[in-house]
């Protein structure tokens, strides 16, 4: 699975997205396929979108001879369905810990503290052994200025299948000519 912030035209991404050869993509900010050209339609397949603008949505794009469906389940719904399945959880949040303020109602601290409730964990900091809002793996450059970069592009998934989760955030920069997010790729192991 890739997990991808494409920062808008998919349409004129889709060949650079394909080298990295996912099942399924799962891209933020991209426009629906219904609406956009041919080529992407075709390159579209069966996916699912979901936006306000026909700009600028959520598409989840499956590959390789994979399907998807329409699933809704909400974090505090169905606390007790999540618990017992094998979940992923990711995209783009636009947030992390540094970012936290004690006056919020609800900030990053409280998601990861929800999710950890019902066996979901970040998959990047327990590979890597670091706490969050001390990340040393970037995902989002604002502006496309390396300076101003942050970790805010997650990969949760549940305690049962966590240890075969092994996760890789593309830090060579090239992705920074078409996008201010770094594409960040979960292969789950099979079982042995």
């Amino acid at each position: 699975m890739v997990t991808w912030n494409c920062n808008g035209a998919l349409r004129n991404k889709t060949k650079r997205l394909d080298s990295l050869n996912s099942d399924v993509y799962v891209v933020q900010e991209c426009e629906d396929p219904s609406l956009s050209t041919d080529a992407f339609k075709i390159w579209s397949a069966a996916y699912l979108w979901i936006g306000t603008s026909k700009h600028k949505g959520l598409g989840v794009f499956p590959k390789n001879g994979n399907s998807i469906r329409p699933v809704k389940k909400y974090l505090q719904i169905h606390k007790f369905q999540l618990r017992r399945n094998k979940i992923v959880l990711l995209g783009d949040f636009n947030s992390n810990r540094r970012w936290d303020q004690p006056d919020h109602w609800w900030n990053h601290s409280d998601v990861i503290e929800e999710l950890a409730a019902i066996g979901l964990q970040s998959v990047c900091h327990r590979q890597i052994n670091e706490h969050q809002g001390q990340e040393s793996t970037l995902t989002f450059f604002l502006q496309r200025n390396l300076s101003k970069a942050y970790h805010i592009d997650y990969v949760f998934a549940s305690d049962n299948i966590l240890q075969r989760c092994k996760l890789e955030v593309d830090q060579s920069g090239e992705w920074l000519s078409i996008s201010d997010h770094m594409p960040v790729t979960l292969d789950i192991l099979k079982e042995l």
